[in-house]
């Protein structure tokens, strides 16, 4: 008797589609996203997952020489005729494709130039472009961010007539709604290609703007929180959008971020000072007491440590620390503030750390190796935003065993629960600077409890934040939008 054949279902193909990903390219939070969630679904065997950004001058020649040479097509835009070289790269099951022409990112960095958005036009007007050259044609476009919008836009614009696209499922995932994609309602035919009949889905508040139209054209859009997709419904948070995000409600989701756990983890990571894991955090006490060293400040086991790792601008809550820093620094405590932002904040407390010598330390500095010794070598780690999308230092934190303090809003809010609640930080909820100095001087008294702060330590340290949750949240999200 023959055997029958077992019907193989074919694999769900998604194509995430940003302008960039770790580790080949990053300059925040969302390279991070890009590279750690598109490992964790191609781990499930039903998923084919890939990934395309641009190929930056900037992305390192160990990953360079590694790359596979596809070929190269040429990409309409407008009036326009471009090279489009395309490349591969595959990493812990996820293929990377890069996309290369010179002469829109053979430049220092990814973003801030005056054509930015011509060249992320090209880019993504050559994501739908080099399907029919790959054979690929995904099941879920996947975009993120305002660099990768006209991606969502060109599908259901210039690509919807082809029968090859028709059935191609978009979603728009947004990781901060501060930056929209403007731009002047005169070059859309010109720069983006556009036709004039499609302007109603681009205009918006008298000009372009890329974000309000990949909300408009997905059949779904997400926020990287739970928290942060009920808050861009409001003025306060959406930065204009909020009318947009309300008529488009009905397809939005929020779905909270996780972190690169094997990265992030006390048990193995090389940059800190000794390693310790959740079950036995005691020798984070010498991490701290390397980092004391380190900055010669006094060696105190009990005098907490806070730190503050931000970026320096007010919507950080900068405004918030610069306002009570002082009455903070009259604690028995030792504060470390380490990151860039604006003149203004990091004038005020790098000056200040001269006159708090051995109380307050200042480095300013982008520095992920000196930030992990931080993360490690604190108590308890500052993070005041006004508004926060999703945050990844509060979650790095808690892998460290260093107990968050944040305000409740966005991602912070999602992730950080008050301790006492059973929870894993120290909370307040309205945008003031002294309902922060309450909530500070109350975890210090906390860290006084010696017998308490061991417990507390360990209870942060098993916060679940892996990528898992959130990928399996992911494909509940897909398979609803293929069905």
């Amino acid at each position: 008797a023959t055997v029958p054949e077992i019907e193989v279902m074919p694999k769900k193909k998604i194509l995430f589609v940003a302008s960039e990903s770790t580790p080949f390219i990053a300059t925040g939070g969302l390279a991070e996203v890009i590279g750690s969630l598109s490992r964790a679904l191609a781990k499930n065997s039903d998923l084919d997952v890939r990934v395309v950004i641009p190929l930056y001058s900037d992305i390192a020649t160990e990953y360079r020489s590694k790359m596979k040479y596809l070929g190269n097509i040429f990409v309409p835009l407008a009036w326009r005729n471009q090279y489009c070289g395309i490349f591969s790269y595959e990493k812990e099951g996820v293929i990377f494709y890069f996309l290369d022409n010179e002469y829109y990112f053979k430049r220092p960095g990814c973003y801030g130039y005056y054509d930015d958005g011509e060249r992320f036009a090209f880019f993504s007007r050559s994501v739908l472009e080099i399907m029919p050259f790959l054979g690929f044609f995904p099941d879920v476009l996947h975009c993120h961010d305002w660099q990768a919008a006209l991606a969502a836009v060109y599908l259901k614009t210039i690509y919807c007539f082809r029968p090859e696209y028709q059935f191609i499922r978009s979603l728009f995932t947004i990781h901060n709604i501060e930056y929209q994609g403007k731009y002047s309602l005169d070059i859309l035919e010109d720069l983006f290609g556009i036709s004039n009949s499609w302007r109603y889905l681009l205009e918006y508040d008298k000009c372009i703007n890329l974000m309000k139209a990949a909300i408009e054209c997905s059949e779904k859009f997400s926020t990287v929180s739970p928290r942060y997709a009920e808050e861009i419904k409001d003025p306060f948070y959406a930065h204009g959008l909020d009318p947009i995000v309300r008529r488009n409600e009905f397809k939005l989701t929020g779905i909270l971020n996780g972190i690169d756990v094997d990265s992030y983890n006390s048990e193995t990571d090389p940059a800190i000072f000794c390693n310790y894991t959740k079950e036995d955090p005691e020798p984070k006490k010498r991490c701290k007491e390397e980092l004391q060293k380190m900055f010669n400040l006094p060696v105190k086991a009990e005098t907490p440590i806070v730190a503050v790792i931000s970026r320096l601008v007010s919507h950080k809550g900068l405004d918030l620390v610069k306002t009570v820093i002082e009455e903070i620094l009259r604690q028995d405590v030792q504060v470390i503030i380490l990151g860039k932002g604006d003149s203004i904040y990091e004038n005020f407390f790098t000056d200040l750390a001269k006159n708090y010598v051995g109380k307050l330390v200042t480095v300013i500095a982008f520095n992920p190796d000196l930030s992990r010794k931080i993360y490690a070598g604190a108590d308890l780690f500052l993070m005041p935003s006004k508004s926060e999308p999703c945050g990844l230092s509060q979650m790095i934190a808690c892998r460290y065993g260093t107990v968050p303090v944040v305000r409740e809003t966005g991602g912070l809010y999602d992730s950080i629960k008050p301790v006492s609640l059973g929870g894993n930080g120290f909370t307040f909820a309205n945008y003031n600077a002294y309902d922060m100095l309450y909530v500070i001087r109350e975890a210090i008294a906390c860290y006084q409890n010696k017998e308490f702060w061991p417990e507390l330590v360990k209870r942060v340290m098993n916060s679940d934040f892996s990528w898992q949750r959130s990928a399996g949240e992911y494909e509940k999200l897909y398979r609803s939008m293929l069905q």
